[in-house]
């Protein structure tokens, strides 16, 4: 039985492949779940995968993660550095959270460098372009693997 795990994007990342490429890059949103679909099937993951521009339907995707997934995956995109709701979700569901950015935040504008969200997450990944997914995925495999399930907690 595959382990699910959900794959959680933040607002504008539905725009990539048009949006600053040079930061970015090239791969689109679809470019980035088909790579995530490749990397979870030989990890034994079941990839959930979801995007959405709207803080409240991010912090409901990972409220039911709580139940329904054993780890998580996040690019939070701009509410990293905004959205302490977002960060108070994850720290509530106790399950285990791998954050993601496609550029290296900590080389960009100084109100980037901070991240709410690193600071309830088990590991970041940061600066190594839709690869990152890659990585985070590969990640929250051995992650899933060590966290023992709970009676009440997924971990």
């Amino acid at each position: 039985m595959k382990t699910p795990v959900l794959v959680l994007n933040g607002p504008n990342l539905n725009l990539l492949g048009l949006r600053e490429p040079a930061i970015y890059g090239t791969d689109t949103l679809d470019r980035i779940e088909s790579l995530c679909h490749d990397t979870g099937k030989p990890l034994g993951l079941h990839v959930d995968f979801r995007q959405s521009n709207h803080e409240g339907v991010l912090i409901d995707a990972v409220q039911e993660a709580r139940t329904a997934h054993r780890g998580i995956v996040i690019n939070p995109a701009g509410y990293s550095h905004t959205s302490v709701a977002l960060r108070d979700a994850l720290a509530a569901v106790g399950l285990p959270v791998v954050e993601v950015h496609l550029s290296n935040i900590h080389r960009r504008e100084p109100f980037r460098h901070h991240s709410h969200v690193s600071g309830v997450a088990d590991t970041v990944i940061c600066g190594a372009g839709a690869h990152g997914y890659a990585l985070a995925l590969t990640h929250l495999a051995q992650l899933t693997q060590q966290a023992k399930p709970t009676q009440g907690n997924p971990r």
